[in-house]
């Protein structure tokens, strides 16, 4: 690829990041006052169920690495969203669990994502819809690459 079109797909990206929000340290997109690590992080878990996950499965869905999630457990662990229980047939393993608190503020920012969505989706011309979704598909499938 050219430099030029390196540079393009760059500026695109970055304006893409600021424009979303992405660069906020202290909320995510949709203005849930939670930096956005902890907010995908409670999504998973909420998606997990009852019986959570442990914490490799959780770096893994995350792409974080297992330090950092362990970081991550620990802070949402010390504002009672999450608890570590024995995972189910393993009493060695660990599983992290969304707490009532926890699962209250999942479902807080799941809803302030569907309606900053839908908000997005509206800005979109119906007809550019499935073109602006099959790119973000290419766009994902390319970083996952790396």
């Amino acid at each position: 690829m050219s430099r030029e079109g390196v540079d393009d797909l760059q500026g695109r990206l970055v304006a893409f990041v600021r424009a979303f929000g992405l660069h906020r340290g202290d909320e995510t997109p949709c203005g849930a006052p939670i930096p956005v690590s902890e907010a995908h992080a409670l999504t998973v878990l909420d998606e997990a169920g009852r019986d959570g996950v442990g914490q490799g499965e959780l770096a893994r869905r995350l792409r974080l690495t297992k330090s950092t999630v362990s970081r991550l457990v620990d802070q949402l662990a010390d504002k009672g969203w999450v608890e570590r229980r024995a995972l189910p047939g393993d009493g060695r393993r660990r599983a992290v669990v969304l707490t009532e608190k926890g699962s209250v503020v999942a479902g807080d920012v799941a809803g302030r994502r569907a309606e900053r969505m839908a908000r997005l989706l509206d800005r979109i011309p119906e007809g550019e819809r499935a073109t602006v979704l099959a790119a973000l598909d290419t766009l994902v499938e390319a970083a996952r690459e790396d």
